[in-house]
Order: structure tokens, then C-alpha cells, then sequence
């Protein structure tokens, strides 16, 4: 069994207290690797780290950082049958769903090394004579960066990739659920010549470590994906020292199919929305609210689909969905699908844990006569739940989906344009798809959504830059005399 070092400066160590905890296959539950328990000062040497190598990496030209980039893009596309193939092993998914991760990896790592010769600002004539006017990006110095499971490559890569373009340092701790997919990523990059210190990689609780990050006082900035709660936490904390704060905390993402639509197409769509990644989706199509003409259609072939999913180890290439990724997790969706049964949902598929599989598995469920008070159309469960809501318009439909307290994905189904048009603009969501599921975002725009679902940051795309840059306007007089703006024009 092998056992992961943290990276600070360059290195791999120990933990300074020497302290580990195991990652388990959730498949299998088979110990599958041995991380290190970071401690407060392992921690506070990697940012010191990332603080020492920021002068040198700033001021390294931006197309020499792209070129780096563009290297650990290539080795990405050489290993990324065996990473997907890992990740599936540390994370469960299906390996057709871990290949895209990677894939998501390469593509970001490509696009940022692109914008290594861009980095666009902007110029503007100013209004006075013999005067000049820009905008420039400015890396931002040590950025924090904290990752979730779901995503164990792309993720990071989201991160790491735009931040390292714009000249900054970093520390980034990967969950402890999936450590190992970061760190064969930091690997690559380290290997693609990202000098000793730029990157640093702790691992161990998030309680702890993530905690640590977020206080330190020389981080500048804090990128999180992950829960509701604990990204309440770091706005409130990392505020009192003024960090730039990125966050995306989930949804409870609605797919609306009209009386018009491609009820096949939409079947297919809310299938992998709902059961891709076994529902460990923070765009998972958790809803679906249908119009009352086709409902008991639509209802009748999404069940005979989802009968016919396989589930089991995502080793298996015909087998559709995996593992929930620990205990806990497995819990909370039992509790949900008890809680939908007492709320008075009628339990059309599933509802119960996969036996005789020996990892966290939990069969396809399907709830209809949902209503959108209940809680299981309401709170995000971050598993294989779907629920099946009746509405007669599409003005109701649009109701239904903003009831939630999240906004980051939506999609409709319908052959009328109109239908399409009003629903991106009254859907109070950052991602709307029509004829599309509620997954399937692509690198070059951006992600992110509204109201809980984040703090108004948006993440890849050309955001990206703006995720870890620090914005800075220039006026160069040349005209050799004293000019008032506002006042000699």
C-alpha cells in the first residue's frame, strides 16, 4: 500500500506530527492508499513556501508560465487513461465519467497556457489630450485553494491552471476522500517545470487544514467548492482579513419538460442529469418538473430506463453508475428517502442501499406526487434522487424551479423558441440548457451560479483570470502639465 507525502517547496515529507488516515475504494472498501495528517505548521510552511517562490513566478513572463502549462497539458493526455482508471478506483465513478474528468484537466490546462499570451485588459481614450488609459491584470500573490471529491482532477485543475497563468502561488488541499488524483496532478506539473515552491499540496481535515488556510493572514485569496455551510463559514471568516473569496456550493438544479418536447430526448437527458456520478453532481438534475399532459408519459419511460441501469464497480465498462463516495454520504441519502416517504411522495423506483455489493452503493430512485415545498425538492442530497413535480404551465414550471434557495443549473425541454427564451430569462440560475441536461459544462465559459449557490464568482471561461487577478486601472499623462480630469474638459 502506498503511502503520500505532502509537497512543500518542491518536496515530498512527512507530516510533522506524523499523523495519516487511509482513503477507501468505495466500490471495494479497500484501503487504497496512506496520506499524511497536516498539522498548523505544516501548513503555515507551505504558505511561507508559496509567499517565497511569488516574486520569481510573477515576474516570470506570462507565455514562459503558459509553456509550462502546455507541457503538463501533454503529459496529462498520455496518462489519462491511467488516472481515470485511479480515479475510479479512489472515487467510484464510471471510468467513461473519469475519462471526461481528465479530459476536463487537459482542456483547462490547454485553455490556460492560451492565456498566457493574452491576459487581456482593455484601452480607452481618455478625456483629456496626451493622456492615456488601461487596465491591467496583477496576480494576486498566495492563493488557498480547497476542492471536493466529485471532481478529483477537474476540479483542481479549474483552479490551479488559471491561477498559476496569472502569476500567482499556491496552496492547495485536495478532500480527503480523493487526495490522490491532485496529487499525481501536482505531480505533472511539477514535472512540467513549475518551480520548487509555487505549488504546495497538504492534505488532512477540513476542520483543520482548510481552516488553517483560510485564516492565514499572507493568503490573499480562497477559491472553495463544496457545502452550503462550510462555505457560509469561510466568506464570514475570511472576511475579516478582506481575502478575495470564490465560492460554489451546489444546487438543487430543475429540468422542466413541456408538453412540446422530445420526451425521449429528455428521458435520455434527465437519465445521466439525475445518475451520472451517482447524483455526486453539484449541477445533478435533482428535479423535474413536468408539464401534466405528459407527465404519466414521461413518468412511465424514465422508469423502464432507469430499471435497466447497472450499478456496481465503475471498473466494469458496462456498468452505468457507481458508488456514493463514503458512509455518511450513503446515510444521508437513506435519511432523505425516508423523509420523502413521510412527507407524503409516492416511492416510484429504488429507495434502497444495493445488495449483495459490497461498497456504498444506492439503487436509482425516482419519487413522484412531489410538491415543490417538500424537502426532498428543496435541500440538495448530492445523490441518486430524483423527484417528478406536475405543473400546468410554464409560467408555474418557471415558479417551481426558482423556489429552491440554490441557482446554478437549469434546462428545459421544448421545441418553441418562445418557451426556450423565457425560461433563460426568468430561471434564476447562472447555467440554463435547452434540449440539454442540467450537466455537461465546457471550460472556455464560465461557471457558477446565484443566490446560495455562490457569492457571485465565476469560475473557467475568461473569468477564470478574473477569479485570481487583482484589477488595476493606469492613466499615463504625457503632456507635460498638470491635467484635471472632470474639471479641464
Amino acid at each position: 500500500m502506498q503511502e503520500y507525502k505532502l509537497f512543500l517547496n518542491g518536496e515530498w515529507s512527512d507530516s510533522s506530527t506524523g499523523e495519516t488516515f487511509e482513503d477507501i475504494n468505495p466500490a471495494t472498501l479497500e484501503t487504497i492508499g496512506v496520506f499524511q495528517k497536516a498539522s498548523l505548521e505544516d501548513v503555515l510552511s507551505a504558505v511561507d513556501c508559496a509567499k517565497d517562490a511569488f516574486e520569481s513566478w510573477s515576474t516570470t513572463p506570462a507565455p514562459q508560465r503558459g509553456k509550462i502549462l502546455f507541457c503538463a497539458a501533454r503529459m496529462l493526455e498520455e496518462r489519462k487513461e491511467k488516472l481515470a482508471r485511479l480515479m475510479t478506483i479512489e472515487n467510484g465513478k464510471i471510468l467513461k465519467e473519469a475519462r471526461g474528468d481528465v479530459q476536463e484537466a487537459i482542456d483547462m490546462a490547454y485553455y490556460a497556457a492560451g492565456e498566457g499570451r493574452r491576459l487581456l485588459g482593455e484601452t480607452t481614450p481618455s478625456e483629456l489630450p496626451d493622456k492615456f488609459c488601461m487596465t491591467l491584470h496583477r496576480p494576486m500573490g498566495v492563493v488557498g485553494l480547497i476542492t471536493p471529491f466529485n471532481f478529483p482532477m477537474a476540479i483542481p485543475a479549474w483552479k490551479i491552471m488559471p491561477a498559476l497563468i496569472s502569476g500567482n502561488t499556491l496552496v492547495i488541499k485536495p478532500s480527503s476522500d480523493t487526495p490522490i488524483l491532485a496529487i499525481e496532478l501536482v505531480k505533472i506539473l511539477s514535472y512540467a517545470g513549475v518551480p520548487r515552491g509555487v505549488i504546495n499540496l497538504v492534505t488532512g481535515e477540513g476542520g483543520k487544514v482548510g481552516a488553517a488556510l483560510v485564516r492565514n493572514k499572507d493568503i490573499r485569496a480562497i477559491s472553495f467548492t463544496g457545502s452550503l455551510d462550510n462555505g457560509r463559514w469561510i466568506l464570514s471568516e475570511a472576511g475579516k482579513d478582506m481575502k478575495r473569496v470564490s465560492l460554489e456550493m451546489g444546487g438543487k438544479n430543475p429540468v422542466i419538460v413541456m408538453d412540446d418536447a422530445d420526451l425521449d430526448l429528455a428521458v435520455d437527458g434527465v437519465l445521466w442529469g439525475a445518475f451520472g456520478t451517482a447524483g455526486q453532481r453539484c449541477t445533478a438534475a435533482s428535479r423535474v418538473i413536468v408539464h401534466e399532459k405528459k407527465l404519466a408519459e414521461f413518468q412511465r419511460k424514465l422508469i423502464e430506463r432507469a430499471k435497466g441501469l447497472k450499478i456496481g464497480s465503475g471498473l466494469d465498462e458496462s456498468v452505468d453508475m457507481g458508488p456514493l463516495i463514503n458512509a455518511p454520504q450513503i446515510d444521508k441519502v437513506e435519511k432523505y428517502v425516508n423523509i420523502g416517504k413521510e412527507e407524503g411522495a409516492r416511492l416510484a423506483l429504488g429507495g434502497n442501499r444495493t445488495k449483495p455489493l459490497a461498497g456504498y452503493f444506492f439503487e436509482p430512485t425516482i419519487f413522484s406526487d412531489v410538491t415543490a415545498d417538500m424537502k426532498i425538492a428543496q435541500e440538495e442530497i448530492f445523490g441518486p434522487v430524483l423527484s417528478l413535480i406536475s405543473t400546468e404551465s410554464l409560467d408555474g414550471a418557471i415558479d417551481i424551479a426558482n423556489s429552491v434557495a440554490y441557482g446554478l443549473s437549469a434546462s428545459i425541454y421544448t421545441e418553441n423558441i418562445k418557451n426556450a427564451f423565457l425560461a433563460i430569462e426568468q430561471i434564476d440560475t447562472g447555467i440554463t440548457y435547452v434540449n440539454a441536461p442540467t450537466i455537461g459544462a465546457e471550460i472556455h465559459l464560465p461557471f457558477g451560479g446565484v443566490k446560495a449557490t455562490g457569492n457571485g464568482t465565476r469560475e473557467a471561461g475568461t473569468t477564470a483570470i478574473d477569479e485570481f487577478t487583482d484589477l488595476k486601472t493606469v492613466y499615463f499623462d504625457y503632456s507635460g502639465r498638470l491635467q484635471k480630469a472632470q474639471i479641464d474638459t
